[in-house]
């Protein structure tokens, strides 16, 4: 037991030496890799240095709320809200775990964005970088793909709903409607139509539950518990019917017209 303790110690030795080596090591060439840039509002000179460290501010403000914006304004909340409701459908608490159901969302949120992502890199940030248009210019390219999308998806009365909340008056085009309107009435879209999509999803299964429950009760097995009974066969139906596939399937579909 000795032995194996010293040899357990020299191994984890072995790993904090390697994982600070490869620190020493990355950590100057990342630090070298990335230019230093100044956002000082102080030593600007001129309105149009205030612009690029205003910029610049923005830029990293995008990049800390990345996250927010991808649930915000993909599919990604509706993929995963059906990926929660097929799970709790079959019965298992934590399977399969959320690191999949997340990862396989997040995959499956850039396949469906992906045209549109094509597009603002295509249209707006790549011609930004060349110097071809000014931020502004880039910016209105880049919101109106990402506004495609969502209107494609949002539901008219949603949108209703928030311009009267925020007294503004209708719009002339779906295209005029402002960001801080269509972005909240997308999500609201999102979730009714995930939660009909999970409705669907609950349904066979919860049958499926009833008759194992009355077969159970006929027998006068009153103690056993039927989701015990259900949830083998509750599995075995989703690996018949392909349920992940024809789930996927239907998903991208939904986004895809």
């Amino acid at each position: 037991m000795d032995k194996v303790r010293a040899l357990t110690a020299f191994v984890k030795q072995k790993r904090i030496i390697v994982l600070l080596v490869l620190f020493a090591v990355i950590v100057p060439l990342f630090a070298q890799a990335i230019p230093k840039i100044s956002i000082s509002m102080a030593d600007a000179s001129n309105p149009k240095e205030v612009s690029n460290a205003l910029q610049v501010v923005m830029m990293m403000t995008v990049l800390a709320l990345a996250p927010s914006i991808l649930i915000m304004m993909t599919s990604f909340t509706r993929i995963i809200i059906v990926f929660g409701f097929i799970r709790r459908a079959l019965g298992l608490q934590t399977t399969p775990p959320d690191q999949i159901l997340v990862g396989l969302a997040l995959f499956m949120t850039f396949y469906i964005m992906s045209p549109t992502l094509t597009d603002v890199n295509d249209n707006a940030l790549q011609p930004y970088i060349r110097e071809e248009i000014t931020w502004d210019e880039g910016v209105k390219k880049a919101t109106i793909p990402m506004k495609k999308f969502m209107l494609r998806q949002v539901h008219e009365k949603d949108v209703g709903v928030l311009l009267k909340m925020a007294k503004r008056p209708a719009p002339k085009t779906a295209m005029d409607i402002p960001f801080d309107v269509l972005v909240p009435a997308f999500m609201i879209s999102e979730l009714k139509t995930a939660f009909i999509y999970g409705f669907i999803i609950y349904i066979p299964f919860l049958v499926l539950d009833m008759i194992v429950a009355s077969v159970l009760m006929s027998m006068g097995m009153m103690m056993l518990p039927p989701v015990m009974i259900s949830l083998p066969f509750k599995v075995i139906l989703f690996i018949l019917i392909d349920g992940w596939s024809l789930t996927m399937e239907q998903l991208v579909g939904s986004f895809v017209k």
